[in-house]
């Protein structure tokens, strides 16, 4: 039998005006899919006008202006519908979504959701599961003791997997793909034998052992952020935009 990380597997990811879930929207999105390592991926991209202002720090990062996005970029409503119906269309053949720090992506993919369709991402999942592979939370597991940073350029770098264009959606997708699929490679032997959706479960309680990991040391520090445990999404905020 295949190893899933052999095996099909798709990614996600999306460009953003900022860093808040709650506040901050989606501008440009992309989700590849590949039937097996080594074949041509399919990719499908989303641009987005977001009706509100691009930061010049954000523009700094993806390169996307406002103006671009104005002239360019599709409206939210239709953008998010069709992004959540190809992440559905994943689930439902049973096919791993590789999503890096997946509780950003598809927690600023659900506040979309529910800001422009009075939906949620859950819902879309209510008859085939969502099954995410985030390589983040692989690696922090699997090499915890190896010093430095784990951004995707950083174990890009780690597992010699190639970066062109970062920060683009669709070229960063491609990339946390491979990365995952070296992942498994390296650490075949404590792999091999999980099945995506064990995977899926045991990455939640991965993340959440990190997170109060990360949580105590900031506190040794002195440092006031908070992290949130949950993964793959962050739990609705009454507050939320």
């Amino acid at each position: 039998m295949t190893c899933w990380y052999e095996g099909p597997l798709a990614a996600f990811d999306t460009e953003t005006t900022g860093v808040d879930v709650e506040t901050d929207r989606i501008v440009s999105a992309a989700l590849v899919v590949q039937d097996a390592p080594g074949t041509r991926p399919r990719v499908t991209r989303w641009l987005v006008n977001p009706g509100v202002p691009v930061s010049a720090a954000a523009t700094e990062v993806h390169g996307l202006t406002e103006e671009h996005l104005q002239r360019n970029g599709r409206w939210p409503a239709p953008v998010m519908y069709e992004v959540a119906q190809a992440l559905a269309e994943q689930a439902a053949v049973g096919r791993p979504v590789v999503v890096m720090n997946a509780p950003f992506d598809l927690t600023l993919l659900d506040r979309e959701l529910r800001r422009h369709r009075a939906s949620s991402l859950d819902r879309w999942f209510e008859r085939s599961p969502l099954l995410v592979l985030d390589p983040r939370v692989l690696d922090k597991h699997l090499d915890r003791y190896r010093k430095g940073r784990r951004t995707l350029a950083d174990l890009c770098a780690h597992y010699e997997v190639e970066l062109e264009e970062a920060h683009d959606a669709a070229a960063d997708a491609t990339a946390a793909l491979e990365v995952t699929r070296a992942v498994g490679r390296r650490f075949a032997s404590r792999l091999e034998r999980l099945s995506p959706g064990e995977l899926h479960t045991l990455q939640a309680v991965w993340h959440a052992a990190q997170a109060r990991g990360l949580q105590a040391w900031f506190a040794r520090t002195g440092t006031e952020e908070t992290v949130d445990p949950a993964w793959p999404l962050r739990p609705d905020l009454p507050a939320a935009a």
